[in-house]
């Protein structure tokens, strides 16, 4: 009498919005989808432990979890580079010219 093991749709949504998060993790836009997806795969593993293996897809949940931090990551280092570069650009103006006859 117990019921069959059934797939958890939003397994699938955590790893969809994984992979949406690192496609756009360069672009920085790749935060939202990613803590989108972190706090889902939060929900689902929680969904999951409660239903003691009646619901499936703990491995999307994982590779959803991996992509979302990298997406993550990748945002993070998108940002970093844009301030070095912004430094290396106000670094690289010169000052004030003034005329030959000034001291």
């Amino acid at each position: 009498m117990d019921p069959e093991p059934a797939s958890s749709s939003k397994a699938r949504a955590v790893f969809a919005l994984g992979v949406v998060a690192l496609l756009t993790g360069p672009l920085v836009g790749g935060v939202i989808p990613a803590t989108t997806a972190l706090l889902l795969a939060r929900q689902t593993h929680r969904q999951q432990y409660l239903s003691g293996g009646y619901l499936t897809g703990s491995a999307w949940v994982r590779r959803g979890r991996r992509l979302a931090w990298a997406g993550i990551i990748l945002a993070l280092t998108a940002l970093v580079v844009a301030a070095i570069a912004g430094l290396l650009h106000l670094a690289g103006t010169p000052g004030r010219d003034f005329g030959a006859n000034t001291d």
